[in-house]
């Protein structure tokens, strides 16, 4: 089941949503020009490990010096890196489905501010399961879970267009969005509690990154749903 877009129209430019996917495609282009070795070092380099993240500091060999950061930076710099094709255009997608709505919704800096919050929140969801992870944890899924936590409350019952495979056919239909993000949700708590019974030392989905940004979206949508809105008055 692939949402491709959503019957709920909005009223402004969604200007932070474009940026924010415009940030990733160049990040992501900069990554895979680097070519493989590059790749790998930029990522090692900026993506969040969660072992440096709960002490503090960075544990690289001293012969990997040159691949030093400062954990706290790497909470911001890994939202914007992604690992393949895969990962970004899927990641892209769902922000450009739901986060122009959202945006509209509370407002270009507010959206940034909610945006940034959600995928620091899924990392931190993530570091506490994972807390002696060495695998660098990149991607905007997180920050984009907690966009659609917000979609969820606020646009339960807007229509998405969704494709649905059947076995050799495609159907497109239009499902709630209830219904498309409640599946979602559900499909990553599975593969989030299947996850706990394996290693995760070579890698693999985030879901409790996951997990966590689209509830912490959900709550702290709620939170910011209830700000004074902002009265218009027309003078003469």
């Amino acid at each position: 089941m692939i949402p491709f877009k959503d019957d709920n129209p909005r009223g402004t430019t969604p200007y932070v949503t474009i940026a924010l996917i415009a940030i990733n495609v160049i990040v992501f282009i900069y990554e895979f020009s680097l070519g493989q070795r590059g790749f790998t070092e930029f990522t090692v380099k900026y993506g969040l490990i969660p072992a440096e993240l709960m002490s503090g500091r960075d544990l690289m060999a001293p012969e990997m010096s040159y691949l030093s950061t400062s954990p706290y930076l790497n909470l911001f710099t890994s939202m914007f890196m992604h690992g393949g094709f895969m990962h970004l255009g899927g990641n892209m997608l769902y922000l450009w489905i739901f986060g122009d709505n959202i945006e509209d919704t509370l407002g270009h800096v507010w959206f940034a501010f909610f945006y940034i919050i959600s995928g620091i929140a899924a990392t931190l969801t993530f570091v506490f399961i994972e807390p002696s992870g060495e695998v660098p944890l990149v991607g905007a899924s997180g920050a984009i879970a907690g966009v659609l936590g917000a979609y969820l409350v606020r646009f339960p019952y807007a229509k998405v267009y969704t494709l649905i495979f059947l076995f050799y056919f495609i159907r497109i239909i239009r499902l709630p969005a209830v219904f498309v993000l409640g599946f979602w949700f559900i499909l990553q708590l599975i593969s989030g509690t299947n996850s706990l019974a394996v290693s995760q030392s070579g890698g693999g989905v985030a879901w409790f990154a996951h997990i966590g940004g689209f509830a912490f979206g959900a709550i702290l949508f709620l939170v910011l749903g209830k700000r004074p809105k902002k009265i218009h008055r027309f003078y003469r």
